[in-house]
């Protein structure tokens, strides 16, 4: 009996120390184990799922757990590409309805509506010699337009096309100025062919040259293949959907092209049409669309008719031609090209003006007549004569402009 206690005891001590030393063991190896943490657990986890059957399901479960958020940063990466790829669809749909064929007997090129007055910006190129154009829209439908202003040195014109006065145009980047590697979209008719685009990057700033009789400073270089009948289509910033320059010029070879910065060129802008440009919206600050019984005051002021014809003659003092020209009515530009109007003023060095008097003009028109001494020079011998002057003053979509005017010589 002694002896049946005494073994009874020694198995349960037996017993015991086996599972102690079992016990010391499962934790001993969980705890090493445990110290790797999930990532090393995870990747376990999938490769016993290649190599055991057994452990399939609970492999395939910690493999969909650990592989899911590079699925889910993939699918951002994806959505996040295709809104990009939208965005940039989506500035070259509406971006095309603003640009336009300009057509001359001469040849074509290209032009953008920049502001609600029908005002379309354009190489002076491109309409050199021309006071009236056609320009035709992604609609096919065609317009006539009146050459407003152009440049003599600076390749740079602005069309007047009523038939698009209130339509909404381009916005301009006229405060940043473009950066290399800034993606970019250059819209145009090159070869004739409508409504294309090309894209590209800035590859280059501030590149200079001259192309008889024009001199282009402080140009954008692109990667955007550009070819004729691309000038005077604008170059858009992919990113912000803002005109940043007008292609204006190309490489003989390769794939380079240049554009005119549009801060350039603003003040130049606002002179020849008589409006604001607001770089930080799509519109000028007036808002109302020109062609309109309110754009023209019931009457003119005395000030008003006089001081233009004294801005007129000023410019010509200072041989701003672009300017004095920009001063004249759609007609008396459509019977004298802006390079006839110059030629014309060559051999004149100074204008003063002696006298001045305006009527009070009703109707929004009135006149204007005057005395002027001019300083002209021929052959090397300067002389002065005195000119007997009248003008005609009136409204013009909304801006005052000399619509016909005389002169005669006294002797």
């Amino acid at each position: 009996m002694n002896k049946r206690i005494l073994a009874s005891f020694l198995s349960c001590i037996i017993i015991l120390g086996a599972g102690a030393v079992g016990a010391v063991w499962v934790y001993v190896t969980v705890a090493k184990e445990g110290q790797q943490g999930p990532l090393l657990a995870a990747v376990d986890s999938v490769q016993t799922s290649q190599e055991s059957k057994g452990g399939e399901a609970k492999a395939n479960d910690v493999k969909s757990t650990s592989a899911q958020p590079d699925n889910d940063r993939g699918n951002d990466a994806k959505d996040q590409s295709s809104e990009k790829d939208l965005t940039v669809k989506e500035i070259i749909k509406q971006s095309q309805k603003k640009v336009f064929t300009v057509k001359t007997m001469d040849g074509l090129g290209s032009g953008f509506l920049f502001n609600r007055y029908g005002d379309l910006l354009t190489n002076a190129h491109v309409v050199e010699g021309h006071s009236d154009v056609t320009v035709t829209g992604l609609d096919k439908q065609e317009y006539a337009g009146t050459v407003i202003g152009i440049g003599a040195s600076m390749d740079v014109a602005v069309i007047r096309v009523p038939g698009l006065a209130g339509k909404d145009p381009l916005p301009l980047e006229t405060r940043n100025k473009a950066e290399v590697g800034d993606p970019v979209l250059a819209l145009g008719s090159p070869h004739g062919l409508e409504n294309t685009v090309t894209t590209g990057i800035i590859s280059g700033l501030d590149r200079e040259f001259e192309l008889d009789p024009y001199v282009y400073s402080n140009l954008y270089q692109t990667s955007a293949p550009i070819a004729p009948g691309n000038s005077g289509g604008p170059l858009i910033n992919s990113d912000t959907g803002k005109v940043v320059g007008i292609n204006s010029a190309i490489m003989t070879q390769g794939t380079i092209g240049f554009s005119i910065p549009i801060s350039q060129v603003a003040a130049m802008m606002e002179e020849w049409t008589g409006h604001q440009i607001d770089g930080t919206s799509n519109s000028t600050k007036t808002a109302s669309a020109p062609n309109t019984a309110s754009s023209a005051p019931a009457s003119i002021s005395k000030e008003e008719a006089e001081g233009l014809v004294i801005q007129y003659y000023l410019s010509l003092s200072v041989e701003d031609y672009v300017t004095a020209y920009s001063l004249l009515g759609s007609q008396w530009q459509k019977g004298t090209t802006y390079k006839q109007f110059r030629e014309g003023y060559l051999n004149t060095q100074q204008v003063t003006v002696d006298y001045i008097s305006a009527l009070t003009g009703t109707g929004g028109k009135t006149e204007v007549s005057g005395l002027i001494t001019a300083e002209e020079r021929k052959n090397g011998v300067v002389s002065y004569r005195q000119y007997e002057v009248s003008y005609k003053i009136g409204y013009e979509n909304g801006v005052l402009k000399m619509l016909k005017g005389s002169g005669k010589p006294l002797e």
